[in-house]
């Protein structure tokens, strides 16, 4: 039995035997290489998270009506990223162990990695959906091969050719493009064929990665490496409904830096996202 945290994510304050749904924060930015700061995302989401509703007009539906734990934030090794992955993974096999979906808020996108490792091992046949503004495809970066810019090679790794689909991504080096061409579904700066890639992926066990630099500065300027020409927040909304169609196995949300958008505009944005992805869930 997990114990429950005593702070939780708005509405997500159920036991964890009776939950479907486990939230918990990975507040690791450590291979971050322009603005640090996501480590604070989860914490941070979790108190700005009372200043919204529990129920969504835009779905009709509300997180009081739901079974959702939140398990806190783990206690992560910043000076070992290795261990901090290796702890990420440990605790989504003990969410999956438990039959549960584990939706893990973020820190950097490396964290995604971890979650990942545990998800393929207990469904071999995974397939990846990821909306970003980068494309996460370099093999190294600056010599090192576990970086946020890295992530999604490193889970091409682990699933292998035409299993990762992303959406949104405008940003990247010519040679990640390239590669990208003969192993990835990328489509460029916006979510069009997206409902083409769910109906291929119906009754598949799919992970959906969701870095909130997707959307555009205007809408979501907290984050560490932000990129103009990004989509809206009602066009990712209607995204995730179309994916929350697929047979989602595990999510994660990422990259939101609280302290570059003093405003808070950006913290409630994330929540609000992540209200709307887990009643999609749900």
């Amino acid at each position: 039995m997990l114990n429950k945290n005593i702070e939780t994510f708005l509405g997500c304050d159920n036991e964890y035997g009776e939950s479907d749904i486990v939230v918990f924060g990975a507040p690791f930015d450590s291979t971050t290489s322009f603005r640090p700061g996501t480590r604070f995302a989860s914490r941070t989401m979790r108190g700005e998270s009372y200043g919204l509703e529990t129920y969504s007009p835009y779905q009709d539906k509300d997180l009081e009506d739901l079974a959702i734990f939140d398990g806190g934030d783990l206690e992560l090794c910043f000076g070992d990223t290795e261990k901090a992955l290796a702890a990420i993974e440990s605790y989504t096999t003990r969410v999956l162990r438990d039959n549960k979906r584990p939706v893990m808020i973020g820190g950097e996108h490396l964290v995604t990695l971890g979650a990942v490792r545990a998800v393929a091992r207990k469904y071999p046949d995974l397939h990846v959906v990821h909306f970003d503004a980068h494309a996460d495809l370099r093999d190294d970066y600056l010599g090192i091969t576990l970086s946020h810019a890295t992530v999604l090679h490193r889970v091409w790794d682990i699933i292998g050719d035409h299993r990762i689909y992303q959406f949104g991504i405008r940003s990247g080096e010519r040679s990640e493009f390239q590669w990208g061409r003969d192993h990835v579904t990328t489509q460029k700066f916006n979510f069009n064929g997206l409902a083409d890639v769910i109906e291929k992926l119906q009754g598949k066990p799919v992970y959906f990665t969701l870095d909130l630099d997707v959307l555009d500065p205007s809408v979501f300027p907290g984050t560490g490496t932000p990129e103009p020409g990004g989509v809206s927040f009602m066009e990712l909304l209607e995204a995730i409904q179309q994916v929350s169609r697929l047979n989602l196995v595990g999510c994660d949300i990422n990259e939101l830096s609280p302290v570059y958008d003093q405003s808070g505009a950006s913290t409630a944005v994330a929540c609000k996202v992540l209200r709307e992805l887990l009643l999609a869930m749900a």
